[in-house]
């Protein structure tokens, strides 16, 4: 009977079926070989279209998309190979402008391709590289699709900071990103702007960027530039703290919510336009008209905004619902959503370990869910006003998603924030009733120089979600600094969550056990109680007080992550003035608290060192030759050779590293890869 229950649930499952695959390749040690993957995606591409034809055998369907999806994700990985710098490297970089952005500083960022790197040969030239701009540049040189030259200090991406955590090299490889520098250079043009070539649609973006700019104050100038075209170098620093505080900074990614709204209003209006007319509207399909101008719209969106991966996911499934629409299919289903999330996963099977992918997805199954149960209660729930129906479903969504979405939030970016629905409630309307809907009359009225008028009211709306971030981010207490849990608690905790939605019947609780089972593990999972970063410049000791670094300045990235994952709130320089046994600018030394074990650090060249005795852990990332003796010696070599270590309290004699955990894969070693593919 419970077999039964879950028939034509196939599909709901196939993308999930689809991403253990992908999770299966991405978590491996060591990388499989490419006919093992074409075999792979080879035969689960055959037993699916078995069982499509023979309409029978489920689950031989759903085993053959887990091969798919392992065989997909190591061919994607194999054919964006290309090349890494192995080594920092100071001079000259030359290439064309393909992007702009900004970092956590918030200094100005160029995404260059067509490297060229004096002195090193092409083969082994990056397609692509980044640089951080930290001195003045001509304005003229800031063209896209300009070829420009400085001098700058690049370097490959860097491995995890700690062995655990976020691997930007994985992450750098799939944009086929191989080199990260700074530069205090002015950057020059090294051809005149006339003869640059290419990336048209980026000018097109930077123009609308400026114009949008032009047209609005200041602040709510650099808002509306980031939501409609992706450029996010004018939003004050300010601002964007008080919205990732708030909850809201999800109002600048360009993916579902603003792609959703565009769509979702072109869809209205046309819909609306053709009703006007009564001979149109009783002999065209006027619903499919405007279902394919939102299309149309959708498409144009995401050309314009840059089509980032989030953008590529929210317009997949914009696009499956008003495909939907012009085939007589219901739009809003978990099959359509299960549909989108198929076309992403084989599209960049690696937007599985993204946190876009994770929450949008999540709030999306979440949401139909719980409003398709709503609609199969509607008989037995009582009339209410229009008004009051509205104000419900917007507190529904905003509860629904929030609650959908948090693990990931809190896993992803160690924090939840305690007034984020509040702050949606008030801010998410003005996104969709005025914001969204100015940017169209802004456009439409454009060429009559009316355009003004779409920017004030986008400026009345952008303004009043600027008021809302900035009092919810000042009050006591709007965020909750979260610690890390291990990575399996995510999977599990998804998989249960699955299993409450997509189940029939009581096997159903067997999802909610699942979940709690997960938060109970995260919330127990320690962590180390001693990090030692890559370089072994920073060392971090735990105490009942909070981490204790060894200095306050210095691997700034690697000791606020640290603390972040710690679920600290303090700064470094908090945490490098914490009490220990000593501490100088050479020299460190505390005690591993609950133990008898002393961390000894030496950043000296000659110093000597301590006496290496069984409880003693010594770190000197400037000697190669341990002393004499017992004691564990992190050395030169040894951070070379594995990285980052982690020292979990049930294993203080066997530390973890970035080695043991990432493995060998294209991203660790990218040059074999590289070369291999082009062998």
């Amino acid at each position: 009977m419970m077999v039964e229950a879950q028939r034509h649930t196939a599909l709901l499952w196939a993308p999930v079926a689809l991403g253990l695959g992908v999770a299966w390749y991405f978590g491996l040690k060591v990388e499989p070989v490419q006919g093992a993957a074409w075999a792979a995606a080879g035969c689960g591409g055959l037993s699916v279209l078995a069982v499509l034809t023979l309409r029978r055998a489920t689950l031989l369907a759903l085993l053959g998309l887990v091969f798919m999806g392992f065989g997909m994700a190591k061919l994607h990985s194999d054919r964006l190979a290309a090349p890494v710098l192995t080594t920092d490297r100071y001079g000259p970089v030359v290439g064309r402008i393909v992007g702009f952005d900004r970092s956590q500083t918030n200094k100005l960022r160029l995404l260059l391709d067509r490297v060229h790197l004096p002195g090193v040969d092409p083969a082994d030239t990056p397609r692509r590289v980044r640089v951080v701009l930290g001195g003045p540049t001509p304005q003229d040189a800031l063209r896209a699709g300009a070829r420009v030259m400085t001098i700058a200090r690049l370097g490959p991406p860097p491995p995890p900071v700690e062995p655990t955590g976020f691997d930007f090299r994985r992450h750098a490889w799939f944009l086929q990103l191989g080199a990260i520098g700074y530069t205090a250079t002015p950057v020059v043009l090294a051809e005149p702007p006339e003869t640059a070539q290419g990336v048209p649609l980026l000018r097109l973006r930077l123009r609308l960027a400026e114009a949008i700019r032009s047209n609005m104050p200041t602040r709510t100038g650099g808002f509306a530039a980031a939501i409609l075209t992706g450029d996010r170098s004018g939003i004050d620093p300010r601002d964007l703290v008080d919205l990732r505080a708030s909850n809201l900074a999800h109002l600048l990614a360009i993916s579902g919510l603003h792609m959703g709204l565009l769509t979702g209003v072109v869809f209205m209006l046309t819909r609306f336009g053709l009703a006007l007319v009564p001979g149109v509207a009783l002999r065209s399909p006027a619903k499919r008209i405007a279902a394919l101008a939102a299309l149309l719209a959708g498409a144009a969106y995401l050309a314009l905004s840059g089509a980032s991966i989030a953008t590529q996911r929210a317009f997949i499934m914009a696009a499956v619902i008003f495909i939907a629409v012009l085939v007589d299919r219901p739009a809003l289903t978990l099959r359509a959503v299960a549909v989108a999330a198929l076309l992403v996963l084989l599209w960049r099977p690696e937007s599985l370990l993204s946190a876009g992918f994770q929450m949008s997805f999540a709030a999306t199954i979440a949401l139909v869910a719980v409003y398709q149960g709503l609609t199969r209660l509607r008989a037995r729930l009582p009339e209410v006003h229009p008004v009051v129906r509205w104000g419900a479903a917007l507190v529904l969504t905003s509860l629904v998603a929030g609650l959908a979405t948090a693990p990931y939030s809190a896993f992803h970016f160690n924090q939840l924030t305690r007034f984020g629905l509040v702050a949606n409630v008030l801010a998410v309307p003005a996104m969709g009733l005025l914001v969204m809907p100015s940017a169209l009359v802004a456009l439409v009225l454009a060429p009559l120089g009316l355009d003004w008028i779409g920017y004030g009211l986008m400026d009345l709306g952008i303004a009043h979600i600027l008021r809302v971030a900035h009092w919810v981010a000042g009050l006591d207490g709007a965020v909750l600094p979260v610690a890390a849990g291990p990575g399996w608690v995510l999977g599990l905790l998804s998989f249960g969550g699955l299993v409450v939605v997509l189940m029939r019947g009581a096997i159903r609780l067997t999802g909610v056990v699942m979940v709690a089972m997960a938060l109970v593990a995260w919330g127990g999972a320690p962590r180390p109680l001693l990090l030692v970063n890559a370089e072994g410049s920073l060392v971090g000791v735990d105490s009942p007080g909070g981490r204790i670094l060894n200095r306050s300045r210095g691997a700034g990235f690697a000791a606020r992550v640290w603390l972040e994952n710690d679920g600290d709130a303090a700064d470094q320089a908090t945490a490098g003035g914490r009490p220990t046994d000593w501490r100088d600018k050479q020299a460190f030394r505390a005690t591993l608290h609950e133990s008898q074990i002393q961390v000894h650090w030496s950043n000296a060249d000659n110093a000597p060192l301590p006496d290496c005795r069984q409880e003693t852990i010594i770190i000197a990332p400037k000697r190669t030759s341990k002393p004499a003796g017992p004691c564990q010696f992190l050395g030169a070599s040894a951070l070379a050779a594995n990285g980052a270590h982690a020292f979990y309290p049930d294993a203080l004699t066997q530390p973890l590293t970035t080695h043991d955990v990432t493995g060998r894969r294209p991203w660790t070693h990218p040059n074999d890869t590289w070369r291999r593919s082009n062998q």
